[in-house]
This record gives structure tokens, sequence and C-alpha cells, in this order.
């Protein structure tokens, strides 16, 4: 890969660090971006999912600028919302919170939706919305209040992390796994080949090792 050639995640997220190392990617710089995360009134969560994809990655990409690092950087961001119909689910801090969107999803289906924002070194914009349905099984009390007390909720979206103990609860998976975790694979090295991000280079060199 060409050393002019960098990524930049807009994010912090252990999750979606892990997945891009997945796929062989391995960001140049995290670049947390403080946005606010409030839904506007009446908000659709496909909507506020590319909202705030667009503002973080419009976020990070003006702190590039004004250090002048932008040059020959890729800025990705990504924002995920659970949601129950038109209901938005918080990330979760509190206890009430998680309780609350646990007993919301238990024996329904809900969906997942992670807008992506990919700013490129020729001043392109592009997002993508990826949609999972996922559906509980019926939580029963012990089940609840196991995974209440395991405080695997805190500060997921939607009260539950789909990777560790609630994947036990998911009777079925319409879509993206990824998605759920919080960052869609498949469309984002899409995203990031058709604007020419050299995804593979990494493959390569570690066929040669």
């Amino acid at each position: 890969m060409s050393v002019f050639q960098k990524l930049v995640l807009a994010s912090g997220s252990p999750r979606r660090i892990e997945l891009l190392q997945q796929a062989g990617i391995e960001p140049d710089r995290l670049m947390p971006a403080d946005i606010d995360e409030t839904p506007l009134k009446a908000e659709h969560p496909r909507s506020l999912a590319k909202r705030l994809a667009r503002g973080k990655a419009e976020k990070a990409l003006e702190r590039l600028k004004k250090d002048g690092e932008a040059d020959a950087c890729f800025v990705l961001a990504a924002d995920t919302v659970v949601a129950v119909g038109r209901r938005i689910l918080p990330k979760t801090e509190l206890l009430d919170e998680a309780s609350n969107c646990l007993r919301l999803l238990s024996g329904r289906s809900h969906r997942v939706y992670t807008g992506l924002c990919l700013a490129t070194p020729s001043g392109r914009l592009r997002q993508k919305l990826v949609e999972t349905r996922v559906r509980f099984k019926r939580l029963s009390r012990e089940e609840l209040e196991s995974y209440l007390a395991s405080g695997e909720w805190r500060g997921k979206a939607g009260g539950y992390a789909i990777q560790g103990l609630a994947g036990t609860f998911v009777v079925k998976l319409v879509g993206s796994y990824t998605n759920v975790v919080g960052l869609p694979l498949h469309e984002t090295v899409a995203l990031l080949v058709a604007d020419g991000y050299k995804v593979h280079f990494n493959w390569l060199a570690g066929a040669g090792s």
C-alpha cells in the first residue's frame, strides 16, 4: 500500500476496530467524534443513523484539515441505531434503561441500522445504510435478571451485545451479523475498495509470511 494512503476511523469503539482488523484493515489513526446523538423530533431511525455517521465523518475531517493532515486520508465513520418500529432505543448507561430495552425486545423483532460515511482524499463523501432484522426469544425473568447483572449491556445500543451473552437470545437474524455488532464488513470493504483504498494489500503481505 502507498505510504501516502491513510485510514482514519472516526470512532474509538473496540468492536469496530476489531471488525476492521478481522478484514485485515488497521486504522492509521483513531479520531472519535463527539457529537450530539439526540434524535430530532419524529426522526426515523434510518435517517438518524445516516445523519450521525455523516456528522462524525465531517467533524473528523474538519479536525484533520485544521491540523493540515487531510491529504491522502480516508475518513470512515459509522453509527448504529436499534429500533422497534420507529421507536429508537438508547445506548444504555443506566440499569433501568437496559431493563426497559430488553423487556421491549423480548419475544419480538427489531431492526438494527448502521449508517456508514466515507470521506475520500478526492473530496467525495460516500454514504451507505445497512439494515438487519433480529428476533429475540421471549426472555425469562432469570435470563433478564442475569443478563442485567452481567453488565454487558452498558453503552450498547438497545441494551445488548449480540457478540456476547445476548447471542443466546437471537431466534432469527436476516441480514448482516457484523452490522449488529457495529460495522457491516461487506458494505464497509466495498465502500473502501470502490474509492481506491487498498484493502487487500495486507492480505497479500500476509500470504508471504
